[in-house]
C-alpha cells in the first residue's frame, strides 16, 4: 500500500514579537492571551522593531518578559507619564502601555486621565480583572459590588467603599480621547473582536489621531477562588453586566480608518 503524503499548511504559530519562554501566569489567566494579541498585531503591522512598550506594576509588570521589542518599566501608576515622555522625544516610534486595573484605575488614575485629556498619541492596553492580582487578591477600583476579595471578605459594600470605576466610560468623555473601547477575553469570539480593537488602537496612534485605549475584561481564577472554566463563566455572567462591551468613543477620523 502506497501512503500519500498530505500537504499541510501552518495556520497558527508563534508571532515573531512573542518570546518563546514558559509563562509564569496562573492557569486560566488571560494575560497571556492579551500578550499574544498585541504581538500578532505589531507583527502584522510591521512595527516590531519600531515599538516601545511601557510596563506597569502588578501582574502586568512581567509583560516585558514576553515581547521581543524594546520595553521600559515605570513606577506604580506612572506608565502613561513615562510613555508620554518617550513618545514626545521619539514621535516616530509606536509607544504603548500595558496596565492592570490596580495600576491604571487606582494610583495611576491621575496619569491616565491626564494623558487622555491631552490627547497623547499613545495606545493603552488595559487589563480589568476586578482584583489586585499580584499582591494577594485585594479589592481593586474595579471590584464588583458584593464581590469577595482578601480585603473585602464580606463582599464590596458600595455604601462604604464606593462603586467600581468604569474606566472606558470615564475616559470616553475626554476631548483628547480618539478611540476608547471595551472588549473581553472570555471566549473565542470576543478574543477575535479584541484583536481587531487592538489593531485599530495602534492604527489610531500611527495616523496621529489621538489617545487610544482598549479595556480587556480578563480572568483571575487564583484570586477569585475558581477554576479556569468557572472564571470564564463568571466574566460572562457577572462582569459583563457591570462592564458592558462596546465602543465608548470612536472619533469621526477613527471611523474612517480601514482596519
Amino acid at each position: 500500500m502506497v501512503m500519500t503524503e498530505i500537504p499541510t499548511k501552518v495556520i497558527y504559530e508563534r508571532p515573531e514579537a512573542f518570546d518563546p519562554r514558559v509563562t509564569h501566569y496562573c492557569p486560566g489567566c488571560t494575560h497571556g492571551v492579551a500578550h499574544r494579541l498585541v504581538a500578532e498585531v505589531l507583527g502584522e503591522m510591521g512595527e516590531i522593531g519600531n515599538t516601545i512598550g511601557v510596563a506597569s506594576v502588578g501582574c502586568s509588570v512581567f509583560s516585558y518578559n514576553y515581547f521581543n521589542i524594546d520595553f521600559v518599566e515605570a513606577a506604580h501608576g506612572r506608565a502613561p507619564a513615562m510613555a508620554t515622555g518617550i513618545k514626545r522625544v521619539l514621535p516616530e516610534r509606536m509607544v504603548f502601555t500595558y496596565q492592570g486595573d490596580g495600576d491604571l484605575a487606582s494610583i495611576g488614575m491621575g496619569e491616565i486621565v491626564g494623558a487622555a485629556s491631552r490627547g497623547e498619541l499613545l495606545t493603552v492596553i488595559f487589563i480589568n480583572n476586578a482584583t489586585y492580582g499580584m499582591t494577594g487578591g485585594q479589592m481593586a477600583p474595579t471590584t464588583l459590588p458584593g464581590q469577595v476579595t482578601s480585603s473585602s471578605p464580606t463582599g464590596r459594600d458600595v455604601s462604604r467603599q464606593g462603586h467600581p470605576i468604569q474606566t472606558a466610560e470615564l475616559l470616553s468623555t475626554l476631548a483628547g480621547s480618539a478611540y476608547v473601547v471595551r472588549r473581553s477575553l472570555h471566549n473565542a469570539r470576543e478574543v477575535r473582536r479584541a484583536k481587531k480593537a487592538i489593531r485599530t488602537a495602534f492604527e489610531v496612534q500611527k495616523h496621529g489621531l489621538g489617545f487610544s485605549l482598549v479595556e480587556l475584561l480578563s480572568t483571575c481564577p487564583t484570586n477569585w477562588g475558581m477554576s479556569p472554566v468557572e472564571a470564564r463563566d463568571w466574566v460572562e455572567e457577572r462582569m459583563l453586566t457591570y462592564y458592558p462591551l462596546g465602543d465608548y468613543k470612536v472619533s469621526p477620523s477613527v471611523a474612517e480608518l480601514k482596519v
